[in-house]
């Protein structure tokens, strides 16, 4: 498909793409160990810690994702007036992120804290709040004022609270005439009406839609909620069967690429990166969708919340 385009003029179209990732953010830390006994204490393993990471989780994660591919990103969203909030501004200030994170002095930043010993998670521990309405509204005013600056919006919603105004977030943005994907939670779709795209997974779609025992009721089905919502298209993804495009024709089918699994999660941090970025630089939507799934088959392949590098994406586009 990207037979005609050098990895060198993609890379080019890649720099003039300005993406702002605007939802739910996290610091995701993981303490790495190994277990050699039983707490006398109680029933449970002793872990002694020898590694500690911290990596941008949730949208942070996008914006990641989005700069690692030669984009210029922009993260707009709400964390606490603490710690975890000054390790994500640092960690952005390295990705090359243009970070605008309204602190909410009285909530704590949304932390994932996983433990984990010869590459097997022991416990999660999540530390999260919603954020207030004043600071909600200092988004919003944020959002009005850095939108002119970008071509594409993602939103990367989490279920966290920091998206309350998505419905007006959007309209905003299409008076713009900035194109609006979407990475939804939940199963209210209602306030996502209007966005160019958005792109759930197997369990998200089937929460909203219900379940489906064929690719011909699947694709009714799917395609009466993008009319219903006035999307221009929702691209599914679907793990191991790769993902599928619905838009105004016949739905467009990519299978996953064939390799050895490692980690699935972010992986739809990626594509919806990929998807930004794809549209943000003229490509059409089944374009980027090749993209996105190129990249995606590069992050599953690493352990925890990853992102693809314009190399990796260069060399596993050349391999195909």
């Amino acid at each position: 498909m990207f037979a005609n385009l050098s990895s060198e003029a993609l890379k080019a179209r890649f720099a003039q793409a300005k993406v702002l990732v605007v939802g739910d953010v996290m610091l995701d830390r993981y303490w790495f160990g190994d277990v050699a006994r039983i707490s006398p204490e109680a029933p449970v393993p002793v872990a002694k810690i020898s590694q500690i990471d911290q990596r941008a989780g949730g949208a942070a994660n996008v914006a990641r994702n989005i700069a690692s591919l030669g984009g210029k990103a922009g993260l707009l969203s709400v964390t606490g007036k603490d710690e975890a909030a000054d390790a994500l501004d640092k960690l952005m200030a390295q990705d090359g992120v243009a970070a605008y994170l309204m602190r909410d002095a009285e909530i704590a930043t949304t932390v994932k804290l996983r433990v984990v010993a010869r590459n097997q998670q022991l416990i999660r521990l999540d530390f999260e709040e919603l954020p207030h309405y004043e600071v909600l509204e200092q988004v919003k005013a944020q959002y009005r004022a850095i939108l002119p600056d970008y071509d594409v919006v993602i939103f990367s919603d989490y279920g966290k609270g920091g998206l309350t105004h998505i419905a007006d977030m959007i309209d905003w943005a299409k008076h713009a005439g900035k194109a609006v994907l979407v990475d939804p939670k939940g199963s209210d779709y209602e306030k996502y009406a209007g966005a160019t795209l958005i792109t759930p997974n197997r369990a998200e779609l089937k929460e909203v839609i219900g379940s489906w025992k064929s690719e011909t009721e699947l694709a009714d089905k799917a395609q009466s909620l993008r009319r219903h919502l006035d999307l221009h298209a929702i691209l599914l993804t679907r793990s191991e069967e790769g993902m599928t495009l619905f838009g105004d024709g016949e739905p467009l089918h990519q299978p996953t690429r064939a390799q050895e699994v490692y980690d699935v999660s972010g992986a739809g941090d990626t594509v919806i990166a990929c998807m930004g970025l794809g549209l943000a630089v003229g490509f059409a939507p089944s374009e980027a969708m090749h993209l996105a799934n190129t990249a995606a088959g590069v992050v599953v392949a690493k352990v925890g919340t990853a992102v693809c590098s314009f190399e990796e994406l260069g060399k596993a586009l050349a391999e195909q």
